[in-house]
């Protein structure tokens, strides 16, 4: 099925173009969330008339996006502490809804949870590197350091040592 992308689809394309997807995709998803219209003839005739108006929009949106990008690296490290165990492993994990909230309260900039990925979970004391897609074509990395605010001893350990002197 041909549709015409309302809005920036990850993967997909940008506001404006025409895809070809499978039927299923379009009708379940796309078409639902208004990321998309069946490309008719006249939401083809409706398209040219406002492309000047959608790339401009787009140009603005990537202008800010790279703003932003640049704040981010010129930001440096991210620094987080958490409870941990003498092993250095965190009692739960750092998600990215955590991530882009402490990235908002240190450094101001805001960003969403869904835009933030990580390479690996941050379950352990260490450096970690976040990846945040602003656009599809604007990307930029941020360090992340992971401390302990508390050591705690595990208590898997103390189980084993109370069977140990029974």
């Amino acid at each position: 099925m041909q549709v015409i992308l309302r809005k920036e689809v990850q993967n997909l394309g940008d506001p404006g173009d025409i895809v070809n997807v499978k039927d299923g995709y379009a009708r379940n998803f796309l078409l639902p969330q208004g990321a998309a219209e069946i490309a008719t003839e006249g939401a083809l005739k409706n398209r040219e008339n406002n492309l000047a108006r959608i790339q401009a929009k787009q140009e603005k949106l990537h202008q800010e996006a790279l703003a932003k990008a640049e704040q981010i690296e010129k930001f440096g490290k991210l620094e987080l502490s958490a409870k941990a165990g003498e092993s250095g492993k965190l009692f739960g994990t750092i998600t990215t809804k955590k991530l882009a909230e402490e990235l908002q309260a240190q450094a101001g900039i805001e960003v969403d949870r869904k835009v933030v990925s990580l390479n690996a979970p941050i379950n352990k004391i260490g450096e970690y590197t976040m990846l945040i897609k602003l656009t599809s074509k604007v990307k930029c990395e941020l360090q992340v350091v992971v401390t302990a605010s508390e050591i705690l001893k595990e208590s898997v350990e103390e189980t084993e040592e109370t069977s140990e002197e029974a």
